[in-house]
């Protein structure tokens, strides 16, 4: 079978019912074979030990898993209800019962207790903090920020015809600031259709990831002074002005250390809790979710 499971087995719990009302449910869809029918259950091709998790309880829990292809959220939702069963007869086995009168429902309480019983909890010392550290000093440096004025001239991106004149009225305005730069203001307050025209279309310091991604990714690569070209995005076109720009600096191991003290204890977590759902593999047979896979990874 595949790498089981690609994710904390706790994020998979999204269902409204109970486990064991789920596994009772799989058990009963999963009485017959073949192809579904009027009057008959749903076709199973997923086990986990002795219980079958049909085709439409894979259907029912795809609606938690997005993908861009739906065979690819097929197998992400299979591999949440094995990693869901594999721990439901893991705390049926070991006789844990959920406390009653509680705000979360009996499932979650069962994983939660078996999770906390299982997997121990490493922090990751100082030294291991500061090795990591070392090891990645690209991460951990101040964000690029650039100091930006644009004249955005709109247009929807399903409008060719208008994106095309938006484009061309934005090599017109670029070529004639290159003449008389101090007229930029006045051309945002003019043409511009971004609330930053009444500000002579300044948005001020921005960081990386704080614009669209496609506007970010051209506004950092250009150099300081007004752009030659217009810059296109979802919105349209920008004429736009790079007025300043300041790299990233190194960040000091201090300032860094809670977030790689957290970053390292879910890795060495996320690794035992997959350890532990591997072991629960061999003592509970899982069949049908080798085939899912390889049908999610055709294509």
């Amino acid at each position: 079978m595949g790498n089981l499971p690609k994710f904390l087995p706790i994020t998979v719990i999204d269902s409204a019912q109970t486990v064991p009302a789920e596994a009772h449910q799989h058990q009963h869809d999963g009485a017959g074979e073949g192809p579904r029918s009027l009057g008959q259950p749903a076709p199973c091709r997923l086990f986990v030990e002795d219980t079958a998790i049909s085709e439409a309880d894979i259907a029912r829990e795809m609606q938690h898993h997005r993908a861009l292809r739906p065979e690819q959220s097929r197998a992400e939702a299979a591999r949440a209800l094995v990693v869901r069963e594999l721990l439901r007869l893991e705390a049926q086995r070991l006789g844990l019962l959920a406390p009653a009168g509680g705000r979360v429902s009996d499932e979650e309480v069962l994983i939660q207790q078996l999770l906390e019983d299982a997997i121990e909890d490493r922090v990751p010392t100082d030294e291991d903090c500061q090795r990591y550290f070392e090891q990645n000093p690209e991460r951990f440096r101040s964000p690029d920020r650039v100091r930006l004025r644009h004249i955005l001239l709109a247009a929807p991106a399903d409008d060719v015809a208008g994106r095309l004149a938006a484009r061309t009225e934005g090599e017109r305005l670029a070529n004639e600031l290159k003449a008389a730069p101090h007229l930029f203001a006045d051309f945002a307050l003019r043409h511009s259709r971004c609330p930053s025209s009444s500000d002579g279309g300044d948005l001020g310091w921005l960081q990386r990831g704080q614009t669209t991604p496609e506007f970010d990714r051209q506004v950092f690569r250009l150099r300081e002074g007004l752009a030659g070209f217009p810059v296109e995005s979802r919105w349209g076109y920008h004429v736009v002005s790079i007025d300043g720009r300041e790299e990233g600096q190194p960040l000091p191991f201090a300032a860094v250390l809670p977030q790689i003290r957290d970053y390292l204890e879910l890795q060495v977590r996320q690794r035992e809790v997959q350890a532990y759902l591997l072991q629960l593999q061999e003592r509970y047979p899982v069949r049908g979710l080798d085939e899912i896979e390889a049908e999610a990874e055709v294509g």
